[in-house]
């Protein structure tokens, strides 16, 4: 199939099955393609469609998005995981908006914090109608399907493939309509699991159709065994059920997030109350609990100590504040850290 016939069946699908009324295709400007793309990154559609709302709402240009504290838009961001993402994000957005123009160019783009070269390639051809490929985990799926691409798509040389394909497939003419396409038809027909072949518009030319192989690409990532990482997270409590939170440092897991003090162990969280003085009224320590990275699993002891003398406790910290549950969703908090607040911050 030449790349003319395969952005025709593409763009003739598109027209009669792809989706136009997702909230980003709607009011198209380069903040929202940048915004969506960025959320869109290893998250479903589905569950990025509220966060969207929720933040253009919030933020519905970038000169507000800038003039925000970080606080306020890790709030937003909380619970969608990959926080390097928001923080990239606020960063950015400060930069435009200081130099005052959106970048139409992808060495511009690539430049700027937390922008790739699909993001990039992405906010060129939707925003700006200028001809340039993506290469998005849809885009990869549907390109190693087509062309039966062995290997790994992360990897350094499967990947400088995809993009070699991926520019040749892209088309100068309706480049807007053509990436939106590609990435609907991965999202869409070509999925991970359950492809629905018969009704992609590639089908005639796709080799790994035609030669039964589809359940094969991509390739899976090399399998590796995840270390596993303990620790304790210490819910502080107040007579008033106000939880003690710190900021995390600005990098790192959940960098710039609020959480609780965690430790190696409990007897180390008991030092640090000791250290402090506080009065104990009670403490209990929970079941483990696990929440996976992408790189390592974390198995975490919750501590629940109610104390009576937060006041003391509060003229000796310089790094964190009470709080009450009712202002848990104003901050900007990791999912495990919310769903535990949620539940120790009143007795059950």
């Amino acid at each position: 199939m030449t790349p003319e016939k395969f952005q025709k069946n593409l763009l003739d699908w598109f027209d009669l099955h792809g989706r136009k009324d997702l909230p980003w295709q709607l009011n198209i400007t380069p903040y929202r393609v940048w915004l969506s793309e960025t959320m869109l990154q290893q998250t479903q559609v589905a569950t990025v469609i509220d966060y969207f709302n929720a933040f253009t709402g919030k933020f519905p240009d970038i000169e507000s998005l800038a003039q925000a504290p970080e606080d306020d838009v890790l709030a937003l961001w909380s619970g969608l995981g990959y926080y390097a993402r928001a923080r990239n994000l606020h960063k950015t957005a400060r930069i435009i908006a200081a130099q005052g123009y959106f970048p139409d160019s992808l060495d511009e783009l690539v430049n700027m914090p937390g922008i790739g070269r699909s993001t990039a390639g992405a906010i060129l051809s939707i925003a700006f109608k200028s001809s340039h490929p993506i290469l998005d985990g849809n885009v990869k799926r549907v390109l190693t399907r087509f062309r039966a691409i062995s290997g790994w798509p992360g990897s350094s040389q499967v990947e400088k493939l995809l993009w070699a394909i991926s520019t040749d497939l892209t088309p100068v003419d309706r480049v807007a309509d053509f990436t939106q396409a590609i990435m609907d038809l991965g999202a869409t027909v070509c999925t991970r699991s359950k492809p629905v072949c018969s009704v992609c518009p590639l089908v005639g030319a796709c080799i790994a159709k035609a030669t039964d192989t589809v359940a094969s690409f991509p390739s899976s990532k090399p399998a590796k065994t995840l270390p596993v990482k303990e620790k304790v997270f210490l819910l502080l409590r107040d007579p008033d059920h106000q939880i003690w939170l710190e900021k995390r440092p600005p990098t790192g897991i959940w960098g710039g997030l609020w959480s609780v003090p965690e430790f190696d162990s409990v007897d180390e969280a008991q030092q640090w109350c000791g250290l402090r003085q506080l009065s104990i009224k009670c403490q209990q320590a929970f079941d483990v609990k696990r929440h996976t990275f992408s790189h390592y699993h974390l198995d975490y002891t919750p501590l629940l100590v109610d104390t009576n003398n937060p006041n003391n406790f509060v003229m000796e910290a310089n790094q964190g504040l009470w709080y009450k549950a009712e202002q848990f969703n104003d901050l900007g908090l990791a999912a495990p850290i919310k769903l535990l607040l949620q539940h120790f911050s009143e007795d059950k």
